[in-house]
């Protein structure tokens, strides 16, 4: 039986059913697609097609290890499917918090298809059983702690006593990640209780027995709980206070006893009662008036100026004005509640792994907060490594563009050793080099067309994406045709150039590089400084829109640019260091990824890398989201974030917003 079977017992019918389950499978990928792509891996040839949400999907399919962070949003993923439901994972180790995986296989393409047979199998065979477990995701699990409504750093697991003002500790919920999900005490509330200065807390504990409500001082309970009038939590009173207002001896209580003795509906003031309640006409809740107000409404003998307040508005009204006086103010001058929306790090169009928390003001975005679920750790090396281990750590790193960051550690070991690969050598790399730049470019296309529902982009894409990776240069001469020709229909749609034009602009003041930096008209370009490119005929291609539609026209522009270089090239190596023997130095290097460029220093000692620092375009370009998404529409902003093509493994984890 699979770890996530449905309920039931195991009958003819059912046999059936779950034979035909095993057959119509759908997978939600972890951490993405384009992760999956990036590894060589296709999905639509396994004849397994891509869900959109867990709610559509059968298998979960996870690739590669996941860091701590992402297998936790991955459990509330996996326990969003509906059952029958199953884990693939290929190339992964541990998974907790997730249920141990149903089926393991290798990271390739031959593990793909033979761990989905398994799969299919045991779907086939387990899909239903008696012996089911619930699966709750830890991330889910919601608790109570209580806080001070005065010292909010005051948290307690039990209720009881704020211990620098006396103040009684407010219930909250709280989510496994520290989010709060139940009521906290606002301003108003918290404010009602500013007179609980510590002294007078200390001797209020001491006699407080009793709670009543700031605003409906008649309410008095001898447990903490909530106002029944209009559900203000109950503040502790002295014994002495408490008495004075069940004895009569308390001005202000006796006075509101004495007159608030009816309540009315402030739309319909003829709706009189003696008890609280609801206005049968329009169910908003009755509001107290005096014995002399409610008089004067039936007798018409009441003074209409005295009913309204200085701005015009009449009392007890609920106006839109009161309610929305301390909101913040939107651009549009409309002054509404800002709520606070999780995307990602499995929303479609976005980078995997990329968590973002975005403050939608209506449907434009007000504020952005980031928080990467992956990337690499600080310092690269701990211990020492030798050469050949630190590049292929290096490449394992950097999933969406091994080739860039294996090559970027051969080049700056070779630096650090004084010595220099030979002219074919160095021509291979290039051409093993732009080779990614194609693939990574078309990788963006496709996860864009699926973004802004370009289906042709997006299956297209993706299927030149796979076979263009690891191709030799025959091959891609070859697919250059098709390459082309699907540029040439991009080019040509005029629905995505209305789509993206004026969307999220730049201007040469920001921080950018690579695809970025040369959509504004920068000429921001290693290869420009390097003498093997230069032989092969490199010149930067530069667009000048600085907004998503330029930055889409140049790397179309750098696709077409890549597959000549390596023509001009004749041959792709593979990023292999020469042999260093015992070298020790100090080494730099500097190289154009897809993303723009990245910057590797390493110190080596007895042949061995013993620090390395890294700089990468991702981690510059992070910081442009926030900016660019500031008042936008919510599909523009994320639109806009999609077009600055992140990838999360370059952003160190120490650089997480």
């Amino acid at each position: 039986m699979i770890s996530g079977a449905r309920k039931g017992a195991f009958s003819g019918l059912r046999k059936l059913v779950a034979a035909a389950m095993a057959q119509e499978l759908k997978a939600f990928v972890v951490p993405g697609p384009e992760l999956a792509r990036a590894h060589g891996l296709d999905l639509a040839k396994a004849g397994l097609p891509l869900a959109v949400t867990p709610r559509h999907a059968g298998v979960l399919l996870i690739i590669s290890n996941l860091p701590e962070g992402l297998r936790d949003a991955a459990s509330v993923a996996y326990a969003q499917m509906p059952r029958p439901r199953a884990i693939l994972a290929l190339g992964a180790g541990n998974l907790a918090p997730l249920p141990v995986a149903d089926v393991s296989a290798d990271l390739t393409q031959e593990g793909l298809l033979s761990g989905l047979a398994q799969l299919r199998r045991a779907i086939a065979a387990g899909a239903f059983g008696n012996d089911v477990t619930d699966f709750e995701a830890p991330a889910l699990e919601i608790r109570v702690e209580y806080t001070c409504p005065m010292h909010p750093e005051v948290v307690s697991d039990k209720p009881g006593n704020c211990p620098k003002c006396g103040m009684v500790l407010m219930p909250r919920e709280t989510d496994a990640s520290g989010g709060h999900a139940g009521h906290t005490p606002n301003e108003s509330e918290a404010t009602m209780s500013q007179h609980n200065t510590p002294e007078h807390s200390k001797h209020a504990s001491a006699e407080a027995a009793q709670y009543t409500c700031p605003m409906h001082p008649e309410v008095v309970s001898a447990e903490p709980g909530s106002c029944p009038k209009c559900g203000m939590f109950l503040m502790p009173v002295e014994g002495k206070d408490a008495d004075d207002k069940h004895s009569g001896h308390g001005e202000h209580s006796q006075h509101a006893s004495a007159e608030a003795t009816q309540y009315t509906c402030p739309m319909h003031p003829e709706v009189v009662s003696a008890e609280p309640g609801s206005c049968p006409k329009c169910g908003m809740f009755l509001v107290p008036v005096d014995d002399k107000d409610a008089d004067d409404k039936h007798s018409g003998h009441g003074n209409h100026a005295s009913a309204e307040t200085d701005d015009g508005i009449e009392a007890h009204f609920m106006s839109m004005v009161g309610i929305t006086k301390d909101l913040p103010r939107s651009s549009d001058g409309l002054q509404m509640d800002w709520l606070e929306v999780p995307y990602g790090p499995f929303f479609p169009g976005l980078p995997g792994g990329l968590g973002l928390q975005l403050t939608l003001d209506g449907d434009t975005v007000s504020g952005t907060g980031i928080r990467n679920l992956v990337g690499f750790a600080a310092p690269l090396v701990s211990t020492p490594v030798a050469a050949e281990d630190f590049i292929a750590q290096m490449m394992k790193t950097m999933p969406h563009a091994p080739v860039s960051y294996g090559l970027l550690a051969v080049c700056a070991i070779e630096n650090a050793a004084g010595t220099k690969a030979r002219e074919d050598t160095a021509r291979g790399r290039a051409a093993a080099l732009e080779r990614e730049r194609i693939a990574s470019h078309l990788s963006w296309l496709s996860d864009f067309g699926a973004q802004t529902g370009f289906r042709w982009l997006a299956t297209s894409a993706a299927a030149l994406q796979l076979k263009v990776q690891g191709a030799d240069t025959g091959q891609i001469a070859a697919l250059t045709p098709a390459i082309t020709a699907l540029l040439g229909r991009l080019r040509r749609a005029p629905l995505m150039r209305m789509r993206l034009k004026g969307i999220a602009r730049l201007d040469d003041s920001v921080d950018a590089a690579g695809p970025l930096a040369r959509a504004i008209g920068l000429n921001e370009d290693v290869r420009s400084d390097d003498q093997t490119f230069s032989a092969l005929g490199f010149s930067p291609a530069l667009r000048t829109g600085g907004d998503a539609l330029a930055r889409l026209q140049l790397r179309c522009d750098e696709i077409d640019q890549s597959l000549k270089l390596i023509a001009a090239a004749g041959i792709i190596t593979a990023p292999v260091a020469e042999d260093i023997g015992k070298a020790k130095g100090e080494g730099a290097a500097a190289l154009e990824t897809p993303r723009g460029a990245a910057h590797l220093r390493l110190v080596l000692k007895k042949g061995k890398v013993i620090s390395a620092e890294l700089d990468t375009p991702s981690t510059r370009h992070v910081a442009l989201i926030e900016d660019m998404t500031a008042q936008q529409e919510l599909g523009d902003a994320l639109v806009a974030i999609n077009s600055l093509d992140l990838s999360p493994w370059e952003i160190g984890m120490e650089s997480r917003a």
